[in-house]
């Protein structure tokens, strides 16, 4: 009986040990995709007219990466693991074109320390996420709600252009997506437990997606607190 439940246990601790491997190496790709892509834009004259020149181009690119998004959590269970993979790099590639525009507003040299301080937050509270014994599942809730309350504020603020809103949004957006890294790599840890071999190259995608978002969403927060801008 002890044999069949340390054979159990550690069963579940190296299927938990494969998803998060695969998590994180897919986000970092992901990442790494979308930081090559916003630069090659960035410094390619003519790509960057093509995308930005035109703002039905522009706004192609942003329905598009809204469709994948939406697409790949909606239909993961009926795709293989190979398309959802496709669709993640397609939507990093998407995201790294239309984020290009930080180059131009920002120093790069702001902007890489803007991404290491992220990266040091995101380690934290993902790590925080995966080893805490709370039950973050109400925060989360919380955190969503507050997240389409910065939404609202963001979309009014464009119609008043109050800089005082905008730095509450982007401080709080930030407490947000910290929130948010660790309930997800929570929602992560959880899942896997009950994952069958089968599904976990499309946990992997799910998840991985998920913490790409998080990582994205507060490094574009706090460029607004340790951004210089090029002006």
């Amino acid at each position: 009986m002890e044999n069949e439940k340390s054979t159990f246990v550690k069963a579940q601790t190296d299927m938990l040990s494969l998803v998060m491997r695969q998590v994180y190496l897919r986000m970092f790709l992901a990442l790494l995709v979308t930081a090559i892509t916003a630069y090659y834009v960035a410094v390619t004259p003519a790509v960057t007219q093509f995308i930005f020149g035109s703002q039905v181009v522009f706004w192609i690119l942003i329905i598009a990466e809204f469709g994948l998004v939406i697409g790949l959590s909606a239909a993961l269970h009926k795709m293989s693991t190979t398309t959802a993979n496709v669709m993640f790099l397609l939507y990093a590639i998407l995201n790294g074109a239309t984020l290009s525009s930080i180059f131009f507003a920002y120093q790069l040299g702001s902007i890489a320390f803007t991404f290491f301080i992220t990266a040091g937050v995101f380690l934290a509270m993902s790590i925080y996420g995966f080893v805490t014994k709370k039950d973050l599942n109400t925060f989360g809730s919380y955190c969503v709600m507050g997240l389409f309350g910065i939404i609202i504020a963001s979309v009014v603020n464009l119609f008043v252009h109050s800089s005082t809103l905008e730095w509450i949004v982007s401080f709080i957006g930030v407490g947000i997506f910290m929130g948010l890294t660790a309930w997800d790599t929570q929602k992560i840890k959880e899942s896997a437990y009950a994952v069958e071999p089968s599904g976990v190259g499309k946990l992997a995608v799910i998840g991985a997606l998920s913490l790409y978002l998080d990582f994205i969403n507060m490094f574009l927060y706090l460029l607004r607190f340790f951004g210089n801008s090029r002006d």
